[in-house]
């Protein structure tokens, strides 16, 4: 691999601010231009051993203002342009023209639309036709020795005919090329039209910066750091193909940075895309300055009487600047944390005795103590006094700001704690059961309680109902009598109605008999009534009369009959 160059217009490898985070027992410096290393598109802070030469990662140069011979940059007046630059300088030395001197037909012929150019085969040199319409195959010595190859689009992203590269990327590609010296260099945003009469212009990948594949995961909390992707050549070696790494490449998130490395030398690199063609530098790793949190359980710990115990720490923490991390060797936050908690943890436990430990049923910081915590504990008061505060002291060492250490399980082991912990156990279970029976107690009294209550709702439910049907009864009975009332004296007002009607009836009728002064209508009226008397009685009834001395005197043979009869009887 080669040095790294700038490509399309002064765009660098690595853009973006980045965080200086962080402070080093080693001296930050800034390191100068020079021509090995890679590029950042700004100055970056670099820790590095001051006795040593301080050699730049930092390039600015730029591969097409190198004057490449036969190498023309695609400017704002587009590739035409550019290859008609590229013609003009093959001509000036003494090469052969480039673009076809062939004038197009609008009948009959290979057709070229707007947009497209003709690639032709030249006796093994490209030729191209750049105009459109359409180029008839005569006379014969217009393509004596030429072979029609087909078209191109002049806005094609790679165009590579007979040693001929034509290459455009836009903004968020990038391509990876290798030049006839097998030098990598890389373009973004920009393109170029080259002709390699030695060796060839390889495009080896063109990559989109913003959608890498490969993502790259801390081991540990498994955040996203970013993602990488590399690039290949393929190169022959005694008749094996082999392929090597030529450029690396780098899609950094926000709030993340990375580490690059060359021999004793560090450099810290922002968010952004990146990427690096240099082989002396390499990526030391992908961090995250954000807070990352994580339960870590510890080696077995002695205690002043050799009981040893297993313990699960809380850890929250923020990385605040990775080349310290770096420089003390560490890959991770979380390996400096480990081995220093370790450290602590054991200085902590190994004075304190078992029975002490054992007392506690919770450990952590102020925010997790209750009011029936002891607050001599000699454990949790060793927690909160040393071991925060020395943990905290010593991440600052690796540019780690410790923001929460807390025990969260503990497990005692050996025979000793084997027979404490059946002793706590059996402890434990009293405590439960009799929890469990306060509870069970407690249950049955709201029970009662509770049945209580509901026979006493029941009961002035009843209460309720009772009242309510008294006073529906007594509402019915006195409805009823009232419409008894009303009925009974609408028929004695029907009553008297009627009787005073027929009474004014009869009166009339006898008023207007009574004006009857004719005495054959008077004896007409008497047999009317006679008819009507038969008609409503019968015609077989008897009439016998009451009110004449004939009437007294029917009576009294009535009377002489019955004498008669009762003196026949009693003889």
């Amino acid at each position: 691999m080669s040095d790294t160059r700038s490509v399309a217009g002064g765009t660098t490898v690595f853009g973006g601010d980045h965080p200086a985070n962080g402070s080093s027992t080693k001296k930050p410096v800034d390191l100068p231009l020079g021509s090995d290393g890679v590029y950042a598109g700004k100055s970056t802070t670099t820790y590095k051993d001051a006795n040593k030469s301080k050699a730049p990662f930092v390039i600015a140069g730029d591969y097409m203002d190198d004057g490449k011979p036969y190498f023309i940059k695609v400017e704002k007046d587009g590739v035409v342009a550019a290859l008609q630059k590229l013609d003009l300088e093959l001509r000036n030395s003494g090469q052969n023209r480039l673009i076809s001197r062939k004038k197009p037909t609008d009948w009959i012929g290979k057709e070229i639309t707007p947009g497209n150019i003709g690639l032709v085969n030249h006796g093994g040199l490209p030729k191209l036709i750049t105009r459109p319409g359409r180029y008839p195959g005569f006379p014969f010595r217009n393509w004596w020795a030429r072979q029609w190859h087909g078209t191109k689009g002049l806005s094609d992203t790679v165009v590579e005919f007979l040693g001929l590269t034509i290459l455009q990327v836009s903004q968020n590609q990038a391509a990876v090329i290798s030049d006839p010296q097998n030098h990598i260099f890389v373009v973004k945003n920009a393109g170029f039209v080259a002709l390699a009469l030695e060796g060839s212009y390889t495009v080896l990948a063109v990559v989109d910066q913003t959608h890498l594949p490969n993502k790259v995961k801390d081991p540990v909390t498994k955040q996203i750091l970013g993602a990488t992707h590399e690039v290949k050549m393929k190169s022959t070696i005694s008749g094996t193909h082999t392929e090597y790494v030529v450029a690396l490449f780098l899609d950094i998130p926000a709030n993340n940075c990375a580490v690059l490395q060359r021999g004793d030398d560090l450099e810290l690199l922002g968010a952004g895309q990146h990427y690096i063609t240099n082989p002396n530098v390499t990526l030391r790793g992908l961090y995250t300055c954000g807070e990352n949190q994580i339960e870590m359980p510890t080696k077995d710990i002695y205690t002043r009487d050799q009981v040893p115990v297993s313990l699960t720490i809380y850890l929250k923490w923020q990385l605040t600047s990775p080349l310290m991390l770096t420089t003390h060797g560490y890959n991770t936050p979380y390996d400096a944390l480990r081995d220093k908690a370790q450290s602590v943890l054991t200085q902590i436990v190994s004075h304190l005795d078992y029975s002490a430990m054992v007392k506690q049923r919770s450990l952590g910081g102020d925010h997790m103590k209750s009011e029936n915590d002891d607050p001599s504990a000699a454990f949790l008061d060793a927690l909160r006094t040393q071991a925060m505060d020395e943990l905290h002291q010593a991440a600052l060492e690796y540019g780690i700001v410790l923001k929460d250490l807390a025990v969260i399980d503990r497990q005692f082991k050996g025979d000793v704690a084997h027979q404490m912990e059946k002793l706590t156990t059996r402890a434990l279970q009293t405590q439960v059961e009799a929890a469990n029976v306060d509870r069970e107690n407690s249950n049955k009294i709201k029970q009662e309680e509770g049945a209580l209550s509901v026979a006493r709702i029941k009961a002035q439910t009843r209460n309720t109902q009772a009242d309510s049907d008294a006073y529906n009864a007594v509402t019915t009975a006195r409805a009823a009598a009232q419409a008894l009332q009303i009925e009974t004296e609408a028929r004695a007002d029907a009553t008297r109605l009627i009787a005073k009607a027929e009474a004014d009836a009869i009166r009339l009728r006898a008023l207007a008999d009574a004006d009857v002064k004719d005495h054959f209508a008077q004896e007409m009226e008497l047999r009317r009534l006679d008819v009507e008397r038969v008609r409503s009685y019968g015609n077989k009834t008897i009439f016998v009369p009451t009110a004449e001395a004939g009437a007294r005197a029917g009576d009294h043979m009535a009377f002489g009959l019955a004498a008669a009869m009762g003196g026949k009887e009693g003889k």
